[in-house]
């Protein structure tokens, strides 16, 4: 089916009470994995792409996403993830996205104001929906760092003075997640009143950023299997489904992809040191990461409502 737009998507989760997951690729098995676990579950997802993916898989790899979404029998939409600059957008837009998010959460709110309308006005204008990004999350994204320091929670006020000046169409906002395995100590503090005040102010689509939940059972098989991981610490799955109750729409995950990956190839390897054809090696590693995605849109209650 034609890919849909990121609003369309969205905007029947946070109509409907549940959330999106919207899952990073970097290459055709995490590909399968995301879409053959939403085919069965009949969810709906974004496919994401970082910058830093399309470097790595260049225009091969964008072509093989694009083509494998639009054979997909449930909502997809192809995702550009904190694009960096016009240019990128504009890049994806001609290469055939649906969903671009320009991501200049990192200046100041003049300079994000004024580069996002750029990207929306033109995105608009052939039917490509617009993510942005007001306050910053603590953790390492593809492009920039910020220290725990440093970060910023989205002050309701901006958020929604952004939303009204830029006409973007959904709004990553920073409430306490982070990028990266490392979400803090213990429990990460997710700001729940915080996502209130934002919902209530903004009636469009709201983004969680860094929300993998970083399962116990796999960061020790990652080890158990000669990983080494010092700290690691996911988002609740509680704090997850409270924040679609309150108006996240999109839930992004990438590390947990990443976990179950890279974990079940290193047990492999350890189990069979004779193996070298890739696709006993990688085969497996697909099968891991389905079952994440799998777990992952069930918590989102998304299952059903392709």
């Amino acid at each position: 089916m034609p890919l849909l737009t990121g609003l369309e998507i969205l905007a029947a989760a946070r109509a409907g009470g549940y959330g999106v997951g919207a899952f990073n690729t970097n290459n055709m098995e995490i590909t399968q994995a995301i879409l053959e676990a939403a085919e069965e579950t009949r969810s709906p997802v974004l496919l994401a792409l970082s910058e830093g993916a399309i470097k790595y898989g260049k225009r091969q790899l964008v072509d093989m996403v694009i083509h494998e979404a639009k054979r997909a029998t449930v909502p997809v939409a192809v995702h550009l993830d904190h694009g960096s600059s016009y240019e990128s957008c504009m890049q994806c837009i001609e290469w055939g996205f649906s969903s671009v998010m320009i991501d200049k959460s990192h200046e100041d709110e003049a300079t994000n104001t004024r580069e996002t309308k750029r990207v929306v006005e033109a995105a608009h204008a052939v039917g490509v929906t617009v993510e942005a990004e007001i306050g910053r999350l603590g953790g390492i994204e593809e492009h920039v760092v910020v220290s725990e320091e440093e970060a910023i929670l989205t002050k309701p006020d901006e958020a929604e003075r952004f939303m009204q000046a830029t006409g973007a169409d959904y709004l990553a906002v920073a409430i306490g997640t982070s990028h990266g395995a490392n979400k803090g100590k213990g429990r990460p503090f997710i700001d729940h009143q915080r996502i209130q005040e934002i919902a209530a102010r903004i009636p469009n689509p709201l983004v969680m950023h860094g929300a993998s939940g970083v399962p116990n059972a796999l960061v020790e098989r990652f080890r158990a299997s000669g990983g080494e991981l010092q700290y690691a610490s996911g988002i609740h799955d509680e704090d997850v489904q409270k924040a679609i109750e309150q108006g996240i729409a999109k839930i992004n995950t990438d590390t947990d992809l990443r976990l179950a990956f890279t974990t079940r190839v290193r047990e492999v390897l350890r189990q069979k040191p004779g193996e070298f054809d890739p696709r006993k090696i990688l085969g497996p590693a697909r099968d891991e990461m389905k079952e994440v995605v799998r777990k992952r849109l069930e918590l989102f209650k998304s299952v059903g409502k392709a």
